[in-house]
């Protein structure tokens, strides 16, 4: 049954309106990181994009953004990796304990990541390690490798194993078989896997509050400066953050549109 010209106006305008409260929180930061006060009033008097400059040249930020970057990569390189083998025994194979594994491997993502992170601190603390970025990306992976692992294995649930018997009875080894056939028509699930990854790594704040120790990410910093000590420039690296997310994602859904045409 076809939808009525009314009803269709009202599904258009309810997406709207969706999009309006799940973004004018962001515009709001975006006048605050142009307006000259100190704190955001509207209307604003006096704009200014001096903030800007003064993020691009601060070695607090940039430091802060090398160390967010760090960890964030790490964790969806890993987490890619770790997600790929895991999606096979996860969807792909049938073994004794696999139903186990599926529901172990679903734990962490419903733990609060509070309660998570706080478990981890003292895990960590228990066996004589000091917290630092290197253990936020152990508990970032804790949290997102499983999710990964979920992203690939949807993937890997539409894989049809007569493709590997096929090469397997034209002579390929294992390794090929992985090579040529698996890898290839998984990379759709593994490279969604790792922009939620960066991006869920990138952004994480409860997680990265109880394991960096000493250090400090992006997100940490943000909170601090909105506790205490607040300036305009605490909405300013909010939307350069903000930026750099919007052009991974739009880098990682040009690049593979461009190697189809050059392919083509």
């Amino acid at each position: 049954m076809k939808p009525s010209r009314l009803s269709h106006i009202l599904l258009v305008l309810y997406g709207l309106l969706i999009l309006a409260l799940l973004y004018l929180p962001l515009v709001s930061v975006g006048f605050a990181s142009v307006s000259k006060a100190r704190y955001l009033s509207f209307p604003i008097r006096r704009y200014s994009t001096d903030w800007y400059g003064k993020a691009l040249e601060s070695d607090t930020v940039r430091e802060l953004l090398i160390l967010s970057l760090k960890v964030a990569g790490l964790v969806t390189v890993i987490s890619m990796v770790l997600g790929f083998f895991g999606a096979l025994a996860f969807a792909r194979y049938q073994w004794r304990f696999r139903k186990l594994y599926q529901k172990l491997i679903l734990l962490p993502i419903f733990f609060p990541q509070t309660v998570l992170g706080l478990a981890l601190l003292m895990w960590f603390n228990a066996i004589g390690i000091v917290p630092s970025w290197k253990t936020a990306v152990v508990a970032h992976l804790v949290w997102i490798a499983p999710i990964a692992t979920l992203i690939i294995a949807i993937r890997a649930y539409s894989f049809d194993p007569a493709l590997e018997e096929a090469a397997r009875d034209m002579g390929a080894s294992t390794g090929e078989i992985l090579r040529e056939v698996t890898i290839p028509l998984l990379m759709p699930g593994v490279i969604s896997a790792g922009l939620f990854a960066f991006l869920l790594s990138w952004g994480n704040f409860p997680l990265s509050l109880f394991t960096t120790g000493a250090d400090s990410t992006l997100p940490e910093w943000l909170y601090a400066k909105m506790v205490s000590g607040y300036s305009p420039l605490v909405p300013t690296v909010g939307m350069l953050s903000v930026a750099a997310s919007a052009l991974l994602l739009a880098c990682a859904l040009t690049i593979p549109w461009i190697l189809r045409r050059v392919r083509s």
